[in-house]
């Protein structure tokens, strides 16, 4: 069988840039099986050394940063799903005064650096006694970007949906709520898949909200735990590349479960 110089190319260009993208990876997961002596003398560990992770989950306040962050992003997530869905109904199928202007208004939340309103959203939750515990990381997003994206996100997939499905709803009998709840749900699955893996990525990777409002290490997050396995004394490689090992888990988890409808709800909303 003949082959195209031309496939051929594009073969070794994909093959390199797969190579660059899992390279880091292969590299994490080698070094969390690795000597703490030879970190930076070899490349495949020899002998493997399991003990490093064993070492990590006996740590107390790694398993509860682990349950943190697992249950924060999972809250986060729901919340998204469900205040996007209906906000994305509403701006998609209810016309009312200023409705496109409050859409752009949301829309320009995504524009704004976190780092310009951390400082008042800190004073805030202060004024609120909230600070050193997780509400403002489960409800500060919502209202952010992450729920900014949402928002686009469903209005766009539900601009897709004929409104004949509706109209013959309505007559039958079915009031708004029941068409979003029985008919616009059940249709947007690909959508809510990619806001649920979008959505729960940018959550567990989040770094700034943990660092500025919460103080306690028990309180903490994954992305400020991992930071605590450097010190002055210098970097425990083995336990980091170890502990990132074990929180790269979950997401690969959620992306396998919502992959199938992912490639479909990011596309939907480009064809109307």
């Amino acid at each position: 069988m003949r082959i195209k110089k031309g496939l051929i190319g594009k073969y070794i260009t994909l093959l390199l840039i797969t190579s660059l993208m899992i390279g880091p990876l292969i590299w994490m997961i080698a070094t969390s099986l690795k000597e703490p002596t030879r970190i930076f003398t070899q490349f495949f560990p020899n002998p493997i050394r399991w003990e490093n992770y064993t070492e990590v989950l006996s740590q107390v306040t790694f398993l509860k940063q682990y349950w943190n962050s697992i249950y924060i992003a999972v809250v986060v997530t729901l919340l998204v799903l469900v205040f996007a869905s209906m906000a994305g109904y509403a701006f998609a199928r209810i016309k009312f005064a200023g409705s496109s202007f409050l859409f752009i208004l949301f829309l320009s939340v995504m524009m704004i650096p976190p780092e310009v309103t951390i400082i008042p959203l800190f004073l805030f939750m202060r004024d609120l006694e909230l600070v050193n515990t997780h509400f403002p990381l489960m409800i500060l997003p919502v209202f952010g970007a992450p729920g900014a994206f949402g928002i686009f996100l469903m209005r766009q997939f539900f601009l897709t949906i004929p409104k004949e499905l509706e109209d013959a709803a309505v007559m039958d009998g079915c009031t708004k709520l029941k068409i979003y709840w029985r008919i616009m749900l059940p249709l947007s699955v690909p959508a809510l898949s990619t806001l649920t893996i979008f959505t729960f990525i940018t959550n567990w990777d989040e770094f700034l909200y943990p660092l500025i409002f919460i103080n306690s290490r028990e309180l903490m997050t994954l992305p400020v735990g991992l930071s605590l396995f450097t010190d002055e004394t210098g970097t425990a490689w083995h336990h980091l590349m170890s502990a990132t090992t074990l929180a790269t888990i979950p997401l690969l988890i959620v992306f396998f479960f919502a992959q199938r409808k992912f490639i479909e709800g990011m596309t939907a909303g480009s064809i109307k």
